[in-house]
Protein backbone atom coordinates (compact mmCIF):
# COMPACT_ATOMS: atom_id res chain seq x y z
CA UNK A 1 0.00 0.00 0.00
CA UNK A 2 0.88 3.85 -0.35
CA UNK A 3 0.35 6.12 1.94
CA UNK A 4 1.02 9.80 1.79
CA UNK A 5 -0.66 12.14 4.51
CA UNK A 6 -0.43 15.74 4.72
CA UNK A 7 2.53 17.67 6.83
CA UNK A 8 1.55 18.02 10.50
CA UNK A 9 0.77 21.84 9.85
CA UNK A 10 -1.74 21.75 7.28
CA UNK A 11 -4.71 23.78 7.03
CA UNK A 12 -7.98 23.58 5.76
CA UNK A 13 -9.66 27.16 4.31
CA UNK A 14 -13.58 27.06 3.06
CA UNK A 15 -14.82 30.66 2.29
CA UNK A 16 -18.29 30.69 0.51
CA UNK A 17 -18.24 32.01 -3.51
CA UNK A 18 -20.86 33.18 -5.87
CA UNK A 19 -22.08 30.61 -8.34
CA UNK A 20 -18.86 29.70 -9.97
CA UNK A 21 -20.92 28.48 -13.61
CA UNK A 22 -19.66 25.18 -15.23
CA UNK A 23 -18.03 22.90 -12.77
CA UNK A 24 -16.37 20.90 -14.82
CA UNK A 25 -14.26 23.99 -16.83
CA UNK A 26 -12.85 24.38 -13.59
CA UNK A 27 -10.52 21.08 -14.25
CA UNK A 28 -7.18 20.99 -15.06
CA UNK A 29 -6.13 18.52 -18.22
CA UNK A 30 -4.30 16.51 -15.69
CA UNK A 31 -4.71 15.99 -12.04
CA UNK A 32 -7.93 16.76 -11.40
CA UNK A 33 -11.44 14.90 -9.76
CA UNK A 34 -15.01 15.46 -10.35
CA UNK A 35 -18.56 13.89 -8.95
CA UNK A 36 -21.56 16.02 -10.57
CA UNK A 37 -25.05 15.93 -10.74
CA UNK A 38 -27.42 18.05 -12.33
CA UNK A 39 -24.54 20.62 -12.50
CA UNK A 40 -24.39 20.26 -8.51
CA UNK A 41 -20.82 18.36 -7.17
CA UNK A 42 -17.46 18.99 -6.81
CA UNK A 43 -13.99 19.00 -8.61
CA UNK A 44 -10.62 18.68 -7.19
CA UNK A 45 -7.79 20.09 -8.27
CA UNK A 46 -3.87 18.58 -7.57
CA UNK A 47 -3.04 16.25 -4.78
CA UNK A 48 -1.94 16.94 -1.02
CA UNK A 49 -2.86 13.41 0.24
CA UNK A 50 -2.79 9.87 -1.75
CA UNK A 51 -3.87 6.10 -0.16
CA UNK A 52 -3.37 3.47 -2.65
CA UNK A 53 -3.76 -0.25 -2.29
CA UNK A 54 -5.77 -1.19 0.38
CA UNK A 55 -8.85 -2.05 1.85
CA UNK A 56 -12.01 0.21 2.41
CA UNK A 57 -11.64 -0.77 6.24
CA UNK A 58 -7.86 0.71 5.81
CA UNK A 59 -8.58 3.63 4.13
CA UNK A 60 -11.43 4.99 6.26
CA UNK A 61 -9.03 4.55 9.28
CA UNK A 62 -6.24 6.70 6.81
CA UNK A 63 -8.83 8.90 6.11
CA UNK A 64 -9.75 9.40 10.06
CA UNK A 65 -5.98 10.28 10.99
CA UNK A 66 -5.58 12.47 7.75
CA UNK A 67 -8.71 14.73 9.33
CA UNK A 68 -7.08 14.48 12.85
CA UNK A 69 -4.05 16.28 11.92
CA UNK A 70 -5.90 18.94 10.20
CA UNK A 71 -6.64 22.17 11.36
CA UNK A 72 -9.93 23.59 9.56
CA UNK A 73 -11.36 27.45 8.82
CA UNK A 74 -15.30 27.58 7.37
CA UNK A 75 -17.55 29.63 6.69
CA UNK A 76 -20.43 27.03 5.80
CA UNK A 77 -20.02 25.18 8.89
CA UNK A 78 -23.31 23.85 8.64
CA UNK A 79 -23.58 22.05 5.42
CA UNK A 80 -22.79 18.96 5.10
CA UNK A 81 -19.94 18.10 2.15
CA UNK A 82 -18.25 21.50 2.81
CA UNK A 83 -14.47 21.43 3.71
CA UNK A 84 -11.61 19.42 2.72
CA UNK A 85 -12.63 16.12 0.88
CA UNK A 86 -11.31 12.85 -0.28
CA UNK A 87 -12.46 11.75 -3.79
CA UNK A 88 -12.09 7.59 -3.85
CA UNK A 89 -12.19 4.65 -6.48
CA UNK A 90 -11.98 0.77 -5.17
CA UNK A 91 -11.14 -2.26 -7.18
CA UNK A 92 -13.98 -4.64 -7.79
CA UNK A 93 -11.85 -7.61 -6.57
CA UNK A 94 -8.38 -7.12 -5.28
CA UNK A 95 -7.24 -10.91 -5.42
CA UNK A 96 -8.40 -10.61 -9.24
CA UNK A 97 -6.61 -7.58 -10.25
CA UNK A 98 -3.51 -5.52 -10.80
CA UNK A 99 -4.95 -2.59 -10.74
CA UNK A 100 -5.06 -0.52 -6.99
CA UNK A 101 -7.94 1.13 -4.83
CA UNK A 102 -7.24 4.94 -4.85
CA UNK A 103 -8.08 7.73 -2.43
CA UNK A 104 -6.68 11.42 -3.00
CA UNK A 105 -7.30 14.38 -1.04
CA UNK A 106 -7.16 17.32 -3.48
CA UNK A 107 -5.31 20.54 -2.76
CA UNK A 108 -8.31 22.79 -3.93
CA UNK A 109 -12.24 22.35 -3.98
CA UNK A 110 -14.82 23.83 -5.63
CA UNK A 111 -18.09 22.50 -4.97
CA UNK A 112 -21.99 23.61 -5.45
CA UNK A 113 -24.45 22.10 -3.53
CA UNK A 114 -28.21 23.39 -2.35
CA UNK A 115 -27.66 27.21 -3.52
CA UNK A 116 -24.34 27.54 -1.89
CA UNK A 117 -21.00 27.46 -3.75
CA UNK A 118 -17.99 27.27 -1.91
CA UNK A 119 -13.89 27.05 -2.31
CA UNK A 120 -11.85 25.24 -0.41
CA UNK A 121 -8.29 25.01 -0.44
CA UNK A 122 -5.27 22.62 1.68
CA UNK A 123 -1.83 24.10 2.44
CA UNK A 124 0.62 25.32 5.03
CA UNK A 125 -1.40 27.24 7.65
CA UNK A 126 -0.38 30.65 6.11
CA UNK A 127 -4.02 32.33 6.63
CA UNK A 128 -4.38 33.68 2.85
CA UNK A 129 -8.09 33.27 1.58
CA UNK A 130 -8.62 30.45 -1.39
CA UNK A 131 -8.44 31.68 -4.81
CA UNK A 132 -10.48 30.66 -7.29
CA UNK A 133 -8.77 29.60 -10.86
CA UNK A 134 -9.68 30.29 -14.54
CA UNK A 135 -12.40 28.43 -15.84
CA UNK A 136 -12.11 26.93 -19.25
CA UNK A 137 -13.95 25.28 -21.85
CA UNK A 138 -13.03 21.44 -22.24
CA UNK A 139 -11.65 20.76 -25.71
CA UNK A 140 -13.52 18.75 -28.33
CA UNK A 141 -13.56 15.16 -28.49
CA UNK A 142 -10.72 13.75 -30.64
CA UNK A 143 -12.45 12.97 -34.35
CA UNK A 144 -11.26 9.02 -35.76
CA UNK A 145 -11.38 7.05 -32.15
CA UNK A 146 -12.08 3.34 -32.93
CA UNK A 147 -11.79 -0.17 -31.35
CA UNK A 148 -8.84 -1.87 -31.24
CA UNK A 149 -9.76 -4.89 -28.34
CA UNK A 150 -12.15 -6.55 -26.54
CA UNK A 151 -11.60 -8.82 -23.68
CA UNK A 152 -13.96 -11.72 -25.31
CA UNK A 153 -15.48 -11.54 -28.48
CA UNK A 154 -19.43 -12.05 -29.07
CA UNK A 155 -19.33 -15.68 -29.50
CA UNK A 156 -16.76 -16.07 -26.80
CA UNK A 157 -19.07 -13.75 -24.49
CA UNK A 158 -22.08 -16.05 -24.99
CA UNK A 159 -20.70 -18.89 -24.47
CA UNK A 160 -19.88 -17.65 -20.82
CA UNK A 161 -23.56 -16.37 -20.04
CA UNK A 162 -24.73 -20.16 -21.23
CA UNK A 163 -21.85 -21.77 -18.79
CA UNK A 164 -23.73 -19.46 -16.05
CA UNK A 165 -27.06 -20.17 -16.36
CA UNK A 166 -26.24 -23.92 -16.85
CA UNK A 167 -24.67 -23.84 -13.28
CA UNK A 168 -27.23 -21.61 -12.41
CA UNK A 169 -29.57 -24.39 -13.16
CA UNK A 170 -27.18 -26.91 -11.41
CA UNK A 171 -27.99 -24.98 -8.13
CA UNK A 172 -24.58 -23.92 -7.74
CA UNK A 173 -25.30 -20.40 -7.55
CA UNK A 174 -28.54 -17.55 -7.82
CA UNK A 175 -27.06 -15.20 -9.93
CA UNK A 176 -24.36 -14.24 -11.33
CA UNK A 177 -22.80 -10.82 -13.19
CA UNK A 178 -20.86 -11.14 -16.34
CA UNK A 179 -18.67 -8.35 -17.64
CA UNK A 180 -17.20 -7.16 -21.00
CA UNK A 181 -14.53 -4.82 -21.86
CA UNK A 182 -13.49 -2.88 -25.41
CA UNK A 183 -10.84 -0.83 -25.77
CA UNK A 184 -10.75 2.23 -28.00
CA UNK A 185 -7.89 4.04 -29.21
CA UNK A 186 -8.42 7.99 -30.45
CA UNK A 187 -5.92 9.61 -32.74
CA UNK A 188 -4.95 12.11 -30.00
CA UNK A 189 -4.63 12.15 -25.80
CA UNK A 190 -7.95 12.14 -24.26
CA UNK A 191 -9.06 14.47 -22.17
CA UNK A 192 -10.60 13.70 -19.10
CA UNK A 193 -12.37 17.32 -19.04
CA UNK A 194 -13.45 16.41 -22.68
CA UNK A 195 -15.54 13.09 -21.48
CA UNK A 196 -16.61 14.59 -17.92
CA UNK A 197 -18.82 17.16 -19.64
CA UNK A 198 -20.43 15.31 -22.48
CA UNK A 199 -21.61 12.43 -19.65
CA UNK A 200 -23.15 15.20 -17.68
CA UNK A 201 -24.65 17.52 -19.81
CA UNK A 202 -26.25 13.89 -21.64
CA UNK A 203 -26.89 12.02 -18.23
CA UNK A 204 -27.83 14.50 -15.57
CA UNK A 205 -29.83 12.09 -13.57
CA UNK A 206 -26.49 10.39 -13.22
CA UNK A 207 -23.65 10.57 -10.78
CA UNK A 208 -20.86 11.81 -13.45
CA UNK A 209 -17.71 11.11 -12.01
CA UNK A 210 -13.79 11.37 -12.97
CA UNK A 211 -11.01 9.96 -10.30
CA UNK A 212 -7.56 8.97 -10.99
CA UNK A 213 -8.11 8.28 -14.31
CA UNK A 214 -11.67 6.79 -14.22
CA UNK A 215 -14.36 8.12 -15.64
CA UNK A 216 -18.32 7.45 -15.84
CA UNK A 217 -21.82 8.04 -15.27
CA UNK A 218 -23.60 6.18 -12.69
CA UNK A 219 -27.02 5.96 -12.45
CA UNK A 220 -26.76 3.79 -9.29
CA UNK A 221 -25.92 5.59 -5.76
CA UNK A 222 -24.32 2.86 -3.85
CA UNK A 223 -24.73 4.42 -0.88
CA UNK A 224 -24.89 8.07 0.49
CA UNK A 225 -24.68 9.31 4.18
CA UNK A 226 -25.88 12.70 5.02
CA UNK A 227 -26.99 13.62 8.38
CA UNK A 228 -27.54 10.90 10.00
CA UNK A 229 -30.15 8.98 6.59
CA UNK A 230 -28.32 6.13 4.33
CA UNK A 231 -29.69 5.94 1.36
CA UNK A 232 -29.01 3.21 -1.33
CA UNK A 233 -30.36 2.87 -5.22
CA UNK A 234 -30.70 -0.37 -5.78
CA UNK A 235 -31.06 -1.03 -9.66
CA UNK A 236 -31.22 -4.64 -11.23
CA UNK A 237 -33.22 -5.60 -14.28
CA UNK A 238 -32.61 -3.79 -17.52
CA UNK A 239 -33.91 -2.91 -20.97
CA UNK A 240 -33.20 -1.12 -24.14
CA UNK A 241 -34.88 2.29 -25.21
CA UNK A 242 -36.48 1.99 -28.50
CA UNK A 243 -36.92 5.81 -28.61
CA UNK A 244 -39.90 5.77 -29.62
CA UNK A 245 -42.58 7.08 -26.62
CA UNK A 246 -45.77 4.94 -27.15
CA UNK A 247 -43.09 1.64 -27.42
CA UNK A 248 -40.75 2.71 -24.79
CA UNK A 249 -43.84 3.18 -22.68
CA UNK A 250 -44.74 -0.63 -23.04
CA UNK A 251 -41.36 -1.77 -22.72
CA UNK A 252 -41.44 -0.40 -19.41
CA UNK A 253 -44.21 -2.20 -18.36
CA UNK A 254 -42.96 -5.22 -19.98
CA UNK A 255 -40.10 -4.85 -17.45
CA UNK A 256 -42.06 -3.96 -13.79
CA UNK A 257 -44.03 -7.51 -14.61
CA UNK A 258 -40.88 -9.41 -16.39
CA UNK A 259 -40.62 -12.23 -13.60
CA UNK A 260 -36.44 -12.85 -14.76
CA UNK A 261 -36.22 -9.31 -13.84
CA UNK A 262 -37.65 -9.11 -10.88
CA UNK A 263 -36.22 -11.86 -9.78
CA UNK A 264 -32.83 -10.66 -10.49
CA UNK A 265 -33.95 -7.21 -8.96
CA UNK A 266 -34.98 -8.96 -5.61
CA UNK A 267 -31.91 -10.85 -4.67
CA UNK A 268 -30.16 -7.23 -5.68
CA UNK A 269 -32.17 -5.48 -2.73
CA UNK A 270 -31.89 -8.19 -0.55
CA UNK A 271 -28.10 -8.27 -0.83
CA UNK A 272 -28.03 -4.83 0.31
CA UNK A 273 -30.76 -4.80 3.06
CA UNK A 274 -28.66 -7.92 4.58
CA UNK A 275 -25.55 -5.97 4.12
CA UNK A 276 -26.85 -2.49 5.51
CA UNK A 277 -28.87 -4.27 8.59
CA UNK A 278 -25.50 -4.51 11.33
CA UNK A 279 -24.65 -0.56 10.86
CA UNK A 280 -28.38 0.71 10.74
CA UNK A 281 -32.00 0.98 12.24
CA UNK A 282 -35.39 1.79 10.84
CA UNK A 283 -34.65 0.66 7.39
CA UNK A 284 -37.01 1.11 4.67
CA UNK A 285 -37.08 -1.71 2.00
CA UNK A 286 -39.93 -0.86 -1.11
CA UNK A 287 -42.20 -3.46 -1.63
CA UNK A 288 -41.65 -3.14 -5.11
CA UNK A 289 -39.29 -1.35 -7.36
CA UNK A 290 -39.95 1.70 -9.93
CA UNK A 291 -38.63 2.05 -13.34
CA UNK A 292 -36.05 4.29 -14.10
CA UNK A 293 -35.81 5.79 -17.10
CA UNK A 294 -32.22 6.78 -19.04
CA UNK A 295 -31.57 7.93 -22.51
CA UNK A 296 -30.24 4.71 -23.53
CA UNK A 297 -31.93 2.04 -21.15
CA UNK A 298 -34.84 1.58 -18.65
CA UNK A 299 -33.98 -0.30 -15.10
CA UNK A 300 -35.91 -1.69 -12.71
CA UNK A 301 -34.95 0.79 -9.19
CA UNK A 302 -35.70 0.40 -5.75
CA UNK A 303 -34.44 2.91 -3.24
CA UNK A 304 -33.65 1.64 0.49
CA UNK A 305 -32.63 4.00 3.22
CA UNK A 306 -31.89 3.72 7.18
CA UNK A 307 -30.61 5.06 10.24
CA UNK A 308 -27.07 5.04 10.55
CA UNK A 309 -25.72 4.12 13.61
CA UNK A 310 -23.57 6.55 14.99
CA UNK A 311 -19.48 6.70 14.01
CA UNK A 312 -19.87 4.51 10.95
CA UNK A 313 -18.97 6.54 8.55
CA UNK A 314 -19.95 6.10 4.34
CA UNK A 315 -16.72 4.94 3.64
CA UNK A 316 -17.54 2.05 6.25
CA UNK A 317 -20.92 1.65 4.71
CA UNK A 318 -19.30 1.41 1.20
CA UNK A 319 -17.11 -1.51 1.98
CA UNK A 320 -19.44 -3.70 3.59
CA UNK A 321 -22.15 -3.15 0.79
CA UNK A 322 -19.06 -4.05 -2.21
CA UNK A 323 -20.07 -6.22 -3.95
CA UNK A 324 -23.56 -6.06 -4.20
CA UNK A 325 -25.94 -8.83 -6.12
CA UNK A 326 -26.07 -5.83 -8.45
CA UNK A 327 -22.81 -6.25 -9.90
CA UNK A 328 -21.43 -9.91 -8.36
CA UNK A 329 -24.54 -12.14 -7.31
CA UNK A 330 -25.44 -14.83 -5.20
CA UNK A 331 -24.19 -16.26 -3.34
CA UNK A 332 -21.56 -13.82 -2.96
CA UNK A 333 -18.72 -16.11 -2.62
CA UNK A 334 -19.82 -18.41 -5.30
CA UNK A 335 -20.80 -15.67 -7.59
CA UNK A 336 -17.22 -13.78 -7.24
CA UNK A 337 -15.08 -17.24 -7.97
CA UNK A 338 -17.30 -17.39 -11.00
CA UNK A 339 -16.64 -13.90 -11.83
CA UNK A 340 -12.77 -15.08 -12.06
CA UNK A 341 -12.92 -18.08 -13.55
CA UNK A 342 -15.19 -16.88 -16.53
CA UNK A 343 -14.96 -13.44 -17.64
CA UNK A 344 -11.17 -13.41 -18.85
CA UNK A 345 -10.90 -9.84 -17.69
CA UNK A 346 -9.05 -7.57 -14.81
CA UNK A 347 -12.47 -5.22 -13.94
CA UNK A 348 -10.01 -2.72 -12.03
CA UNK A 349 -11.79 -0.05 -10.21
CA UNK A 350 -15.04 -0.72 -13.08
CA UNK A 351 -17.74 -1.63 -10.65
CA UNK A 352 -16.83 -0.75 -7.80
CA UNK A 353 -17.49 1.78 -5.25
CA UNK A 354 -16.47 5.58 -6.39
CA UNK A 355 -17.09 8.50 -4.44
CA UNK A 356 -16.75 11.00 -2.08
CA UNK A 357 -16.91 11.49 1.41
CA UNK A 358 -16.06 14.66 4.09
CA UNK A 359 -14.43 14.91 7.47
CA UNK A 360 -17.56 13.84 9.28
CA UNK A 361 -18.76 10.52 7.75
CA UNK A 362 -21.20 12.08 5.41
CA UNK A 363 -20.68 11.43 1.73
CA UNK A 364 -21.73 9.58 -1.59
CA UNK A 365 -20.69 6.35 -3.22
CA UNK A 366 -21.73 4.91 -6.38
CA UNK A 367 -20.88 1.52 -8.40
CA UNK A 368 -18.38 2.55 -11.38
CA UNK A 369 -20.95 1.82 -14.12
CA UNK A 370 -21.21 3.28 -17.24
CA UNK A 371 -17.61 4.09 -17.25
CA UNK A 372 -14.01 3.87 -19.15
CA UNK A 373 -10.78 4.08 -17.98
CA UNK A 374 -7.89 6.11 -19.63
CA UNK A 375 -4.79 4.44 -19.82
CA UNK A 376 -2.04 6.21 -17.54
CA UNK A 377 0.89 5.09 -20.28
CA UNK A 378 -1.14 5.98 -23.42
CA UNK A 379 -3.61 8.72 -22.96
CA UNK A 380 -4.66 7.70 -26.24
CA UNK A 381 -5.99 4.70 -24.96
CA UNK A 382 -9.25 4.04 -23.23
CA UNK A 383 -10.64 0.76 -21.68
CA UNK A 384 -15.04 0.86 -21.39
CA UNK A 385 -16.71 -1.85 -19.75
CA UNK A 386 -20.25 -2.83 -19.47
CA UNK A 387 -22.46 -6.20 -17.08
CA UNK A 388 -25.08 -7.74 -16.89
CA UNK A 389 -27.00 -9.99 -14.67
CA UNK A 390 -26.99 -14.13 -15.52
CA UNK A 391 -30.44 -15.74 -13.73
CA UNK A 392 -31.96 -18.93 -14.61
CA UNK A 393 -34.22 -17.14 -17.15
CA UNK A 394 -31.22 -15.34 -19.35
CA UNK A 395 -30.49 -15.54 -23.20
CA UNK A 396 -27.01 -14.87 -24.24
CA UNK A 397 -28.17 -13.08 -27.04
CA UNK A 398 -30.47 -10.69 -25.10
CA UNK A 399 -27.68 -10.20 -22.26
CA UNK A 400 -24.94 -9.13 -25.16
CA UNK A 401 -27.63 -6.42 -26.54
CA UNK A 402 -28.00 -5.16 -22.96
CA UNK A 403 -24.13 -4.73 -22.77
CA UNK A 404 -24.24 -3.15 -26.04
CA UNK A 405 -26.42 -0.41 -24.82
CA UNK A 406 -24.54 0.19 -21.50
CA UNK A 407 -21.79 0.47 -23.46
CA UNK A 408 -23.13 3.37 -25.29
CA UNK A 409 -22.67 6.38 -22.55
CA UNK A 410 -19.03 6.25 -23.11
CA UNK A 411 -19.42 5.29 -27.14
CA UNK A 412 -21.37 8.62 -27.64
CA UNK A 413 -19.05 10.81 -24.95
CA UNK A 414 -16.05 9.73 -27.27
CA UNK A 415 -17.80 10.62 -30.76
CA UNK A 416 -17.77 6.42 -31.57
CA UNK A 417 -20.36 6.03 -34.09
CA UNK A 418 -23.18 3.89 -32.78
CA UNK A 419 -25.01 3.76 -35.22
CA UNK A 420 -24.39 -0.12 -35.53
CA UNK A 421 -24.95 -0.47 -31.73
Amino acid sequence: MIHHPPGPQWRATTVEIDDPGDLASYLPPTGGHAWLRRGDGMVGIGEVARFEGGTAAEADEWWEQVCSRMEQETELPEVSGVGPIAFASFVFDPDHSDHRSVVIVPRLVIGRRKGRSWLTAIGAASGREPALPAAEAAPPVPAGTRGVGTSLDTDAWQAIVREAVGRIGAGLLDKVVLARAVTLEAPEPLDARSLVTGLAQRYPTCWTYHVDGLVGASPEMLIRREDGLATSRVLAGTIRRNGGEELDLKLAQALARSGKNLAEHELAVDSVARALEPFCSGMNVPDAPYVLELPNVLHLASDVTAVVHPGVSVLRLAGELHPSAAVCGTPTVAARATIAELEHLDRGRYSGPVGWLDTGGDGEFAIALRCGLIDPDDRRRITIYAGCGIVAESDPVEEYAETEAKLLPMMEALGVDTAGH
